[in-house]
């Protein structure tokens, strides 16, 4: 029995092809004349049609469900009963030709998913200890293990180079297609394509382990993660498909008319309803997925939806959680005293000196070596140096008045402007002689404000800061980006407080962190969101991980979440207002048994075609004005 269901299933299509062809005998009988040619035709195409329907019936009804395909096969029987062979013929061949069309819709809708999954690599290259090269299936290698990649390679394993460099395609994490520069020591994701050069790479993660492989795992488990409107779908079809074959058999009794009953049960199959959320859910995780959006599950998309408050970490959430110069005034009529600083701090591993070297190497400062013994380190104060017979203080105000500097009234408005602003301050005194004044600060992250304001237009009725910084530090960047309410200076679990107080208050709330502190944030908050960038934690412990660390993901997590959950919506009319248009034509004389499942394999078709819209939503976020914001580099500085 197993193995005729199997081939049946197998041959599917051709049986449809095979019931078209006879649907078409019949019809070309039925204008020759011929009784004979027509009634065969159509009794040969039904029960061939109807046999793997009817096997789909038997094995729904051995786990005790009562299906679709078992109101069609009653209905086939009573078309046959009372000799409407090209009636149970037409509608076999529509629902089975039906079926097929839905198959092809739905591998559509999956798509992004399947491309996923096909991207992960099968084979690597492993250098021996001798430097020479083996290929080897991806599933033998090993941590620890050294593999080889050239240009236009797929990196198998999650490591770090150990040799060489090139420019890597991370579009399979992050969903950006930029590519990204990797040397010696740089972290690399199983998936990612090297563009160019060739690297080695030391294995850390391999298989299922890896960021790639978790990634595939979250999105499939999100598919079968079903919604609210889902689950209450499938709890009502189990009662409402064996309330159809009742309604037909009461309809049937009543009536005295047969011909009624079955269209009836024809017309009362719910595929429509039953597919129309699942389908808006897959497409929508898979339009995530392929945009570096990972969303885990059709509850989360329904929940993320009703969102109205936004909970912001600071350090590594809004800012980077990198330092670097975002103020700089010059004094002086070059830009010498930028120069001796970096000269001097380009010895320092603090995080204040590296933002000032960084700063002026990107202006094309030519650095100069401070000579060995020149600098000395004032704890508390800062650092003077002598360089080329020149005295040179670094430091703050106070290292400025231990050696009787004075700073201009303008001097010191600048200073007091840059420390109002949240930034750290760094004088820099050339002789006696102020040069040059730098703020520096954790840069905010690109985007932040453009998407702020966008998600303000889709909904978010509020923004909140929760970080450990200072208030004045956390007040300045807030008063940038346009965050509404901030509270400093908290510990983790006060964090946890302020979500839990929000709750209480009535509002959904998500949580948006780095994924790595911030974790009893994220899982007290309704909504759990991680500024992923490929990390273990970050994956595991949201709701949602936006892989690039983009804010315009964040964006586009929230549109894409509300328009699936109105696309399920919209499914969910379009399948219902089909069985009410059927039941109307059918009380009014127009609609029969073959034209009613035309229609409703039209609206099962219709609602996967809208499911598939999904599939190209983009969120776009409105650029700001230039002339109140400026973009420089990878730091975003508000003009004053």
């Amino acid at each position: 029995m197993m193995k005729i269901q199997r081939f049946i299933n197998q041959h599917t299509n051709q049986i449809t092809l095979i019931t078209a062809i006879l649907i078409g005998i019949g019809l070309l009988g039925n204008v020759l004349g011929s009784r004979l040619l027509y009634t065969g035709a159509f009794i040969l195409a039904s029960i061939i049609s109807a046999v793997p329907i009817l096997l789909r019936a038997i094995s729904a009804l051995r786990f005790k469900t009562i299906s679709i395909e078992l109101l069609v096969s009653i209905a086939v029987v009573g078309a046959f009963i009372i000799g409407e062979y090209n009636e149970s013929a037409i509608v076999t061949f529509l629902f089975l030709f039906g079926t097929f069309l839905e198959d092809k819709t739905l591998a559509k809708t999956r798509h992004s998913i399947k491309d996923l999954t096909e991207m992960a690599p099968t084979t690597a290259t492993i250098v021996n200890d001798d430097g020479s090269t083996a290929e080897s299936d991806v599933d033998f290698v090993d941590v620890g293990d050294v593999v080889l990649v050239k240009a236009g390679g797929q990196i198998p394993v999650d490591g770090k180079i150990v040799a060489g460099s090139g420019h890597l395609n991370e579009a399979s994490i992050t969903g950006e297609s930029k590519l990204v520069t990797k040397t010696e020591g740089d972290p690399v994701y199983s998936g990612t394509i090297l563009d160019n050069g060739t690297v080695k790479v030391e294995t850390t993660k391999v298989g299922d382990e890896t960021t790639f492989g978790k990634i595939v795992e979250l999105v499939e488990d999100a598919q079968d993660t079903k919604s609210p409107a889902e689950k209450f779908i499938d709890k009502f079809a189990t009662y409402y498909t064996p309330a159809v074959l009742v309604i037909a058999l009461v309809v049937g009794l009543i009536s005295q008319d047969f011909r009624l009953a079955i269209t009836v049960l024809v017309l009362g199959c719910p595929g429509a309803l039953v597919i129309g959320a699942p389908v808006s859910n897959v497409a929508g995780i898979g339009n995530g997925a392929k945009n570096g959006v990972l969303i885990k599950g059709g509850e989360v998309m329904n929940t993320f939806a009703n969102v109205d408050t936004l909970v912001f970490d600071k350090t590594g959430t809004l800012t980077e959680g990198k330092t670097a110069v975002t103020q700089f005034k010059n004094y002086a009529a070059n830009e010498a005293g930028l120069a001796m600083a970096a000269s001097i701090e380009q010895h320092s591993d603090h995080p204040l000196a590296k933002a000032i070297v960084q700063f002026a190497t990107d202006k094309g400062v030519r650095l100069d070596q401070a000579t060995a013994g020149s600098v000395n380190t004032i704890k508390g104060r800062g650092i003077q140096a002598d360089i080329e017979d020149q005295q040179v203080l670094i430091g703050n105000a106070a290292l400025m008045a231990d050696h009787q500097i004075n700073l201009s009234p303008q001097q010191r408005d600048d200073l007091e402007t840059i420390q109002n602003q949240g930034s750290s301050s760094v004088i820099v005194a050339i002789n006696h002689q102020v040069s040059a004044i730098l703020g520096i600060s954790d840069v905010i992250r690109q985007g932040v404000v453009e998407s702020l304001r966008q998600l303000k237009k889709l909904g978010i009725k509020q923004t909140i800061m929760l970080t450990g910084d200072n208030q004045a530090t956390a007040q300045a960047v807030a008063q940038q980006i346009g965050i509404d309410t901030v509270h400093a200076e908290l510990l983790p679990e006060q964090k946890v407080a302020y979500v839990k107080k929000y709750q209480a208050q009535g509002h959904k709330v998500a949580f948006i962190g780095d994924g790595i502190n911030d974790s009893p944030s994220i899982a007290t908050a309704d909504i759990g969101i991680a500024m992923g960038g490929g990390t273990d934690v970050a994956v595991e412990t949201s709701d949602v991980v936006l892989m690039a660390s983009k804010f315009d993901e964040l964006v586009h997590a929230f549109g894409l979440a509300k328009k699936t959950v109105a696309n399920t919506k919209e499914n969910i009319f379009i399948a219902i207002a089909t069985v009410v248009f059927l039941l109307i034509g059918l009380m009014l004389g127009y609609i029969y048994m073959a034209s009613g499942m035309f229609v409703h394999e039209a609206s099962i078709l219709v609602v996967i075609f809208n499911a598939m819209r999904l599939i190209k939503y983009r969120t776009k976020v409105a650029k700001l004005d230039p002339d109140q914001l400026s973009l420089q580099g990878s730091e975003l500085s508000l003009k004053q």
